[in-house]
C-alpha cells in the first residue's frame, strides 16, 4: 500500500519488502519524512522484513489539520495503530526516531499487546525526559521546545523572509545532518502549511496528558532497545541513562559514540544491525 486512512485523514506510507514478512513500522521525527529511513529499510527488507514507514500527521498533505489540539499525543499514537491495523498484522516491531520515538513510547504503554518489540532512537522514555528537565542540564538543551510554542516566530526563523528554509537547512547541518539531507528536509518544510503542521506537535504538548490519560506514563513491558548518541545536542546523558528505570520488560541500552542526533541517516548500518539482532531475539 502507498496510503492508509484514519477517519477523514489520508497518510502516505512507504511499503517495502515481502508482503508476508514480519512487519516493521518506522516512525520519523522532526523535521523529517519517511525517506529518512530508506538506508535502513533496504537492509531490513533484504532480510525478509516488510517495512512500513508513514509520513505522520502534519507531514502527509492529506493528514494536515490546522488546530494544534489535533496533534495531541493520543491522536499521534492512534494514527500508528491505524497503520498497524491496515497492515493486517496482529503484532509488529515498532521503531521510532526523535518525535517518532516519543510516539513509539506512547504506543508501547497504551497498546503493548500490538508490539513484538520497541526500538527508540535518540529520545528517551517520556518520564525520564520530564524529570531530567528539572534535575539536569536537559532543561537548557531543550530551549528550542519553548521557542516552538510561540506562534509565527519559529516559522519566520526557520523559513526566512524568502520562505526557502535556508536557515533551517543551515541549522540542521550544524547539528550533524548531512547537507543533502538537510536541504531535502528544509525543502519539504518550505511547502505551504508543512512547517506549521510539524511545529504543532510541539504546540500541542501542553494539551497532551501523560500516558494518554494515565499519570505518570506506564512503565514499558515490551522488549525495548534504546539507542542514544553522545553527541546529540538535543538529548543529554541524564534522561538517556535513566530510561532503564521505566522499562520492566527485556531492555538493552546502546550508546553510539561520536554520532549526532540523526542516527537513521548517520549510522544506518549500525542501527540496522542492532534491529536485526533485537528482532531476532524477540520475534513476532
Amino acid at each position: 500500500m502507498d496510503q492508509y486512512h484514519r477517519g477523514e485523514y489520508v497518510f502516505d506510507v512507504l511499503d517495502s519488502g515481502p508482503a508476508d514478512g514480519p512487519v516493521v513500522v518506522l516512525l520519523h521525527g522532526f523535521p523529517q519524512q519517511n525517506s529518512s529511513w530508506l538506508p535502513i529499510i533496504s537492509t531490513l527488507t533484504g532480510q525478509g522484513f516488510r517495512c512500513l514507514a508513514p509520513n505522520q500527521r502534519g507531514y502527509s498533505p492529506g493528514a494536515r489539520p490546522s488546530r494544534r489540539r489535533d496533534y495531541r499525543a493520543a491522536e499521534l499514537v492512534k494514527d500508528t495503530l491505524a497503520l498497524i491495523d491496515a497492515s493486517g498484522a496482529d503484532r509488529v516491531h515498532l521503531v521510532g526516531h526523535d518525535w517518532g520515538a516519543a510516539v513509539a513510547w506512547g504506543l508501547a504503554g497504551y497498546a503493548p499487546e500490538r508490539l513484538a518489540s520497541l526500538t527508540a532512537l535518540s529520545v528517551p522514555h517520556p518520564m525520564a525526559f520530564l524529570r531530567s528537565m528539572v534535575t539536569s542540564r536537559q532543561g537548557l538543551a531543550s530551549w528550542y521546545m519553548y521557542v516552538n510554542q510561540l506562534p509565527w516566530l519559529s516559522e519566520r526563523l526557520m523559513l526566512g523572509r524568502d520562505s526557502t528554509g535556508r536557515g533551517m537547512a543551515n541549522a540542521l547541518i550544524r547539528s550533524g545532518l548531512s547537507p543533502a539531507a538537510a536541504e531535502r528536509d528544509a525543502r519539504h518544510m518550505a511547502e505551504p502549511g508543512a512547517l506549521t503542521a510539524a511545529l504543532n506537535w510541539y504546540r500541542a504538548m501542553p494539551l497532551s496528558r501523560s500516558g494518554l490519560g494515565s499519570a505518570p506514563p506506564p512503565k514499558i513491558t515490551v522488549p525495548t532497545l534504546y539507542v542514544w548518541s553522545d553527541r546529540d545536542i538535543a538529548i543529554t546523558a541524564k534522561p538517556a541513562h535513566d530510561t532503564a528505570r521505566y522499562v520492566t520488560g527485556p531492555y538493552r541500552f546502546e550508546i553510539l559514540g561520536g554520532a549526532s542526533h540523526w542516527l537513521p541517516e548517520e549510522k544506518p548500518a549500525e542501527i540496522a544491525e542492532m534491529l536485526l539482532q533485537w528482532m531476532a531475539d524477540h520475534p513476532v
